[in-house]
């Protein structure tokens, strides 16, 4: 499963003929709509957790809950609503390559021209940082650096795993085309430097992870250095975007299965 790829942060040209100051507040403007302003909120977040009486692995964050409890279609309305309004920012990113004349997401890597490949090194890198997430988490919550993390905490209903895995894809998809290829391909174009460039989408990354805690945002930061390497080695973020969809499928309904059934998985 070779990749002869080159690397991708630097075969960005293809909007060059957009002034710098467009795609600087083009790129502004996406963040603002999508993970930068997650990053804002998770901040708000642990500033509210730092300053709430008990200790930080005390309180929970919690993901994929209830939205309507006691009205199982009108919560599945809503679940299905947050899910594809969260897409929205990614259909805005292809249009904005499309419009450059890059071919959409397709110049990011993201498409179906190499599905074996995408899924084979997906796996892989999956199995590779859920371990060490895992564990990184266990330490951090330990230290009382982090919160309880409660993946999903919805109603015992039909739908429950189908929108969990729908959730967890939407997650991929969202971080994986934002943070790192559209994010790598204008910070190119406006000339950062590689190191810059994988700095900015680390950190990026870690911030709007950093309402879990200082382990959440960490561990996060860990990944993106990673992904960054890899997207720069393959030219595709397909791969990235398998591997993120299977840690949080695994974390999603492997909670939803044992919490409360195993002594190890922490609970609040």
């Amino acid at each position: 499963m070779q990749s002869q790829a080159p690397d991708a942060a630097s075969f960005p040209p293809g909007g060059e003929t957009l002034p710098q100051r467009t795609l600087r507040q083009e790129t502004l403007l996406v963040l603002a709509l999508s993970l930068g302003a997650s990053a804002v909120s998770a901040l708000i977040s642990f500033v509210g957790s730092l300053t709430a009486p008990g200790a930080l692995a005390d309180q929970s964050a919690r993901l994929n809950t209830s939205q309507a409890p006691d009205r199982p279609w009108l919560d599945l309305a809503w679940q299905l609503f947050g899910i594809a309004t969260a897409l929205v920012p990614v259909a805005l990113v292809a249009h904005l390559l499309m419009r450059e004349g890059a071919g959409g997401l397709r110049a990011i890597g993201f498409d179906r021209r190499r599905p074996g490949f995408d899924l084979g090194w997906g796996a892989l890198v999956a199995a590779a940082i859920g371990g060490s997430g895992l564990a990184l988490y266990m330490a951090a919550l330990q230290l009382g650096f982090n919160l309880t993390v409660v993946p999903e905490s919805l109603p015992h209903v039909w739908w429950r795993i189908p929108v969990l895995i729908a959730s967890a894809i939407q997650n991929a998809v969202v971080e994986e085309v934002i943070v790192v290829g559209y994010l790598l391909r204008r910070l190119g174009q406006a000339h950062w430097g590689p190191w810059a460039a994988l700095a900015a989408s680390s950190v990026l990354r870690g911030s709007y992870h950093l309402y879990q805690g200082v382990g959440g945002m960490v561990g996060n930061m860990a990944m993106g250095v990673i992904f960054v390497l890899l997207y720069r080695r393959w030219g595709r973020v397909g791969p990235l975007v398998m591997a993120h969809a299977l840690i949080d499928i695994v974390a999603f309904t492997g909670y939803a299965l044992l919490a409360g059934n195993v002594d190890w998985l922490p609970t609040p």
